[in-house]
């Protein structure tokens, strides 16, 4: 009774805490750190040609290398804030250790020695040694481990500040992800363009410093939010309970189903703390999983093994996440696609003019406004109009289902990538109208305007695909691994990338000639056949467009018994509607 007391005392402390006033404070540490992130990694790839001297194809598959690692890290960040640490300890813990690896990063930018010597008159160039590269890369370590720690907790923690079970604040949790996302590609703007800038025409030393300051007066501004925020207590390892599962379940395999599933064990003490919101309710599916929940003669149910038996919202949780891989699965390839803006659309800008005046020139990087632009205004129109006319329809808080916005974006995708390619062949056009084919480092008198298209339509496209993607995976994850869903969206971005990388290397080896030709030439662009690289993706975008139709339409919504504030129960069914094809 009185740990049942202590429960309501902690939850009742925890509702007055929250809401919209938080936000300043958890924004602030977003968006300093994808001005430092995005600040660098949208003009890394000229950082790595220019000042570390790499061949391109390196320099291209570094940055998706770090973007694939910067992504996949938030895995373990999730991990210990589910498990051990909460959200808000991780927060700190990973702006700390980003700061630091930015800081390494600026001194090496900063001292010559870090650096290799610059080209001589005759364009002979050395690269970088290792012990230069060493320190570059250990600095890019930090800030991935920094970035695994902040990126899956930061939108987490800011959706965790509305609860749930109050109506008012769940339909601010839905538009809280757009205006999340909102927030996030404002201060990626700044950092592709007023960033890049400074690196380009004051100095590297400079364009790092700039974020390196701002990220640590963010860590300070997070921590001074700390009495306001709504704190939820970690529920234990997440990945433990999902092993515990499987394992109870193999080992019963042989114990046959019981014909009602009332009769699976159920235990209120062990899943409170890791249903705050509501307990998962049973399922039909993967019924082999149910028998981890079979109570057998040996079991002990006053101190149950949980490696031998398991309630039905933990057996549920492990649904929930088998159910969401395949949707997973499907958002890695749009994410290969917008990978090429940083690498070969950027290498394609350098070569174009990029004039305004005789005295102003566009940073190559900063065509990326191109992305964020229309991305901001369709996310600003999306929560502004086309949600409020969708609700009038649906019924649905959120208008559409992240089902159907993640296939709008797909759509967009295959068209980015499909116009990329025939811009790119108007490109070398105008290159060999102008006769600069064997001259890549001449200007090729064509507008490199005609890149912003491709670079607009991937933006509408991340608009729909990358919000939807986020949406789906914090409303279908257990309610105890959120952070652990977040992550799951970067690793999404995490295995694009690498995936980004292992295509530009098959490509770069087997469509390489005799004669020295090949569709992603290290040197010279304008003697490539880079359109065919981009048809090649938007081939494979359609063959996954399909997929997911697929594996949209077989989709299962898990089915929740809702708290509501007042402690009754009602069931739902997942809030969503059904994609049909």
């Amino acid at each position: 009774m009185e740990k049942m007391e202590e429960k309501d005392n902690h939850v009742h402390a925890t509702t007055k805490r929250g809401g919209l006033r938080t936000m300043p404070f958890i924004f602030a540490n977003e968006v300093t750190e994808k001005l430092a992130v995005v600040g660098f990694n949208a003009n890394m790839v000229n950082y790595l040609t220019t000042q570390m001297h790499m061949p391109l194809t390196k320099a291209a598959n570094t940055v998706t290398n770090f973007s694939g690692t910067a992504s996949l890290s938030p895995l373990l960040g999730a991990f210990m804030a589910d498990a051990y640490a909460g959200r808000f300890w991780t927060i700190t813990i990973a702006s700390i250790i980003y700061t630091v690896g930015m800081i390494s990063l600026t001194v090496s930018a900063v001292l010559p020695q870090l650096r290799p010597p610059p080209c001589d008159h005759n364009q002979v160039c050395q690269e970088a040694d290792g012990g230069q590269l060493a320190i570059l890369y250990i600095s890019l370590l930090l800030g991935a481990l920094g970035s695994g720690g902040i990126r899956p907790c930061v939108v987490a923690f800011g959706a965790d500040q509305f609860d749930e079970s109050d109506p008012k604040q769940n339909a601010k949790t839905w538009s809280y992800f757009n205006w999340y996302y909102f927030v996030m590609g404002a201060s990626m703007l700044v950092a592709v363009t007023v960033l890049v800038y400074i690196q380009d025409n004051i100095g590297w030393g400079w364009g790092l410093g700039i974020p390196t300051i701002a990220m640590f007066l963010s860590v300070i501004t997070f921590v001074i939010g700390y009495p306001l925020y709504r704190h939820l207590d970690p529920a234990g390892s997440p990945f433990t309970r999902l092993a515990q599962v499987l394992v109870a379940a193999c080992k019963k395999r042989k114990v046959p189903m019981v014909s009602d599933p009332r009769l699976l064990y159920q235990n209120d003490e062990l899943d409170d703390p890791i249903s705050i919101g509501g307990k998962l309710l049973h399922t039909n599916h993967m019924k082999f999983l149910d028998k981890a929940a079979i109570v057998a003669e040996e079991d002990e149910l006053k101190s149950p093994n949980l490696w031998r038996i398991s309630t039905v919202h933990r057996v549920e949780e492990l649904k929930s996440v088998i159910r969401m891989g395949p949707i997973w699965a499907a958002g890695i390839l749009l994410i290969t696609a917008y990978s090429q803006q940083n690498t070969f659309s950027l290498n394609q800008a350098k070569t174009m003019n990029r004039h305004l005046s005789k005295s102003f020139e566009i940073p190559a990087a900063s065509m990326s406004v191109f992305t964020m632009v229309p991305m901001l205004l369709t996310i600003a129109f999306y929560d502004r109009v086309f949600i409020p006319l969708a609700r009038k329809v649906t019924g649905l808080d959120r208008g559409i289902t992240f089902l159907h916005r993640m296939g709008i974006g797909f759509v967009i995708s295959i068209l980015a990538t499909f116009v990329a390619g025939f811009v790119e062949l108007k490109r070398k056009k105008a290159a060999l109208a102008y006769g600069l084919l064997n001259q890549p480092h001449t200007m090729i008198p064509i507008s490199v305007f005609w890149l912003a298209p491709q670079y607009s339509l991937h933006g509408i496209a991340e608009a729909f695909m990358s919000i939807g993607h986020l949406e789906f995976f914090y409303s279908q994850a257990p309610e105890s691994m959120r952070s652990t869903a977040a992550a799951l969206f970067w690793t999404a971005i995490s295995a694009g990338s690498y995936l980004s990388t292992l295509l530009v290397s098959l490509v770069h080896k087997f469509s390489a000639g005799t004669n020295g030709s090949n569709w992603l030439p290290d040197d010279n662009l304008n003697q490539g056949k880079l359109e065919n690289f981009y048809w090649l993706i938007t081939l494979l975008q359609v063959a996954n467009l399909i997929y997911y139709l697929w594996c949209a339409k077989i989709y299962t919504y898990k089915p929740i018994q809702v708290k509501g504030k007042d402690g009754a129960e009602s069931e739902g069914k997942g809030v969503e509607l059904s994609i049909r094809v």
